[in-house]
């Protein structure tokens, strides 16, 4: 399943969210409840064979460049994951 990006502008957060082609999308923020926007961005594709999306993120810069553009980042949006919603309670028993 793809990964979803929308912004709250209002509240100046990026939320993350993985949910099928065919499944809603998120409409409106948690926090403030204003209505976001769907983000446009590229495919995640691991060209180089790293480990991991932050390694390939980072694998030209040096630790100090690393950390200041974090810093940046961190200043202006909040980055928060929402995980798909539960179809199925594990509790449940399926005899």
């Amino acid at each position: 399943m793809p990964v979803y990006e929308y912004e709250c502008t209002p509240c100046r957060v990026i939320y993350e969210t993985r949910h099928g082609m065919n499944d809603p999308a998120l409409a409106s923020c948690p926090r403030c409840h204003a209505p976001v926007s769907r983000l446009i961005s590229a495919p995640n594709l691991n060209r180089g064979n790293y480990a991991s999306p932050t390694e390939a993120k980072y694998a030209g810069m040096s630790a100090r460049e690393e950390i200041a553009r974090e810093r940046i980042l961190q200043k202006d949006y909040a980055r928060i994951w929402l995980p798909p919603p539960v179809k199925h309670s594990p509790w449940d028993e399926t005899d």
